[in-house]
């Protein structure tokens, strides 16, 4: 990503070593607050429904001292993984984020792990200090307002596009079908382009149609010029079609719905 200063708005751009580009909005202090007002609020709440059932289990029994300090318990495990197991399991958002758009993504554009979700959250406690001050500067003096917990995790915040933007073409469409069918039989792609396809595959439903044919230029027209293919022919369409000749399309020895980076040893 480039970055000579002249970044007028959140919008950052990632090229990846195959020279696809992908466009990202980041979502600033002021975005992310309501997400966090939200998650707050859901676990206080959740925490008094545990602490009363807890309360309530426990006095039947005759041990309420028992359901005290399995309310502290539920407090503890709210506190420190809250935030770290729902990145965790829904690809970067707590329903707060998911209700405000937002997902947190590594620095270059991919899904975080549970190492980081964990850690970004538990570093929290740091940019807390003086009523969250030292994660607000941060966030102000870092060109992808990360906070010291993403800086730590190499993590960014970035905003979804809306949900019409998503509506996109499915791999099964007879326009892909027919497009696949009509490639050289003998194309095989390298592990290079192997990768690219399936990244641009994976992240296409993301953009939105002018900019998705933006990006598909940039691999799409050699592509095009190497299979004689007309002028014509829609890139994006065609990424589809080599990608699911390449990935999808079922051959001798071939699993379907295997891993398209496990389908040519791709997977690191």
């Amino acid at each position: 990503m480039p970055s000579n200063g002249d970044q007028i708005d959140t919008r950052i751009e990632i090229v990846t070593p195959e020279n696809i580009a992908f466009e990202y909005r980041v979502a600033g202090p002021f975005r992310r607050l309501p997400a966090y007002l939200i998650d707050l609020g859901l676990r206080v709440v959740l925490f008094w429904l545990g602490l009363m059932v807890f309360m309530l289990i426990t006095g039947l029994l005759g041990v309420p001292g028992v359901g005290l300090g399995a309310g502290l318990v539920w407090a503890f495990l709210l506190l420190w993984f809250y935030g770290g197991l729902f990145e965790t399991f829904w690809n970067g958002q707590t329903p707060g984020k998911r209700m405000m758009q937002i997902r947190v993504v590594t620095v270059d554009g991919r899904p975080i792990n549970g190492l980081q979700a964990i850690l970004r959250n538990i570093l929290r406690t740091v940019d807390a200090i003086g009523f969250y001050q030292v994660g607000f500067v941060s966030a102000l003096l870092t060109e992808r307002f990360q906070r010291l917990g993403d800086l730590a995790c190499g993590t960014m915040v970035v905003i979804e596009e809306p949900q019409w933007l998503r509506e996109v073409l499915r791999l099964g469409d007879p326009e892909v079908t027919d497009l696949a069918a009509r490639l050289p039989y003998r194309f095989q792609p390298s592990l290079s382009l192997g990768r690219a396809l399936a990244a641009y595959v994976d992240r296409r439903a993301t953009f939105a149609w002018g900019r998705r044919l933006e990006i598909a230029r940039y691999l799409g027209e050699p592509l095009r010029e190497k299979l004689n293919l007309t002028a014509e022919t829609n890139l994006d369409l065609l990424l589809c079609a080599l990608y699911q000749r390449t990935f999808v399309a079922e051959r001798e020895g071939e699993t379907p719905g295997q891993s398209p980076f496990a389908a040519q040893g791709l997977e690191k």
